[in-house]
């Protein structure tokens, strides 16, 4: 199989079925083998119920609870053999972790797919990013340092907040049209490589929400794996329409997300600034 979609998803009912439909549109036109994978997080808004009338050739899993990004993922993941279960000759080419408030744009899939192929040294690539308003939206940053967490809870003047001191990439880099490398992608719309999931593992589940694919991209960066933007391939995003529904709840996960990263990859300083910033 050359690519297995995995959607996590929790309340978004209509979204879910805008991106199955674009989704749909798009693998066709890629010409590709692949199966989508739908895990409903134990929504109450008919999610799934919808996939079954509407998308029957949609794999669900349905684990009975809100599993949050990391297991979620992982859920699926393992059906598809990683992990522990299953050989690699069935695991697939790539897999291509997508939130449910997307829209895939046009031929985006056969694009990722085919610069994955060209560049075997590459673990993982993503889209152009764009709000559902046609907007530039940052699909890829640098890995954080102690000027992001200044920003992050203090954000100053906007054009500090989209420089490299912010960890953002210049938006020159999208317009000019080539691949470009990078730290990390954003998870809304991330494709790995069947061989780099193997080797790195699985989400750390022990993030809930935030942060997974921050230290995913780290681990395949740390194993030798290139990471890159392919601006030509584009996604529409409605950014954060399920955490939207519990902010408080997701500003406190964002942050012990962040706290966990720092005390596995960077200096105890870094741990003891975050923990002292969030006393403010």
């Amino acid at each position: 199989m050359d690519l297995a979609v995995i959607i996590v998803s929790y309340n978004v009912r209509a979204l879910l079925a805008s991106c199955l439909r674009s989704l749909q549109a798009s693998l066709v036109a890629c010409g590709c083998e692949a199966e989508v994978l739908v895990v409903d997080n134990a929504s109450s808004d008919g999610s799934a119920a919808m996939v079954r009338a509407e998308f029957p050739a949609v794999r669900l899993l349905e684990p009975g609870a809100n599993l949050g990004f990391a297991r979620g993922n992982n859920e699926a993941l393992r059906t598809l053999g990683f992990g522990h279960r299953g050989a690699a000759a069935e695991r697939p080419f790539a897999v291509w972790l997508l939130n449910p408030d997307t829209e895939v744009v046009a031929d985006t899939p056969a694009r990722l797919l085919a610069h994955l192929r060209a560049n075997p040294r590459i673990g993982a690539v993503g889209p152009s990013l764009r709000y559902g308003d046609g907007r530039f939206q940052h699909a890829a940053f640098a890995f954080p340092g102690l000027f992001q967490i200044v920003f992050d809870l203090f954000p100053g003047h906007p054009r500090l907040l989209e420089s490299s001191l912010n960890g953002r990439y210049a938006r020159a880099a999208y317009t000019a049209g080539c691949p470009f490398a990078v730290d990390m992608l954003l998870g809304a719309a991330l494709m790995v490589r069947g061989e780099a999931v193997a080797q790195v593992g699985l989400l750390d589940e022990h993030y809930f929400m935030y942060a997974e694919e921050l230290d995913w991209c780290r681990r395949l960066k740390r194993a030798g794996w290139a990471v890159k933007v392919v601006p030509a391939a584009v996604v529409v995003h409605h950014e954060g329409q399920s955490t939207r529904q519990f902010r408080e709840a997701m500003f406190v996960a964002l942050w012990r997300s962040r706290l966990r990263y720092y005390q596995k990859f960077e200096r105890p300083v870094y741990v003891a600034v975050v923990r002292w910033l969030l006393r403010l």
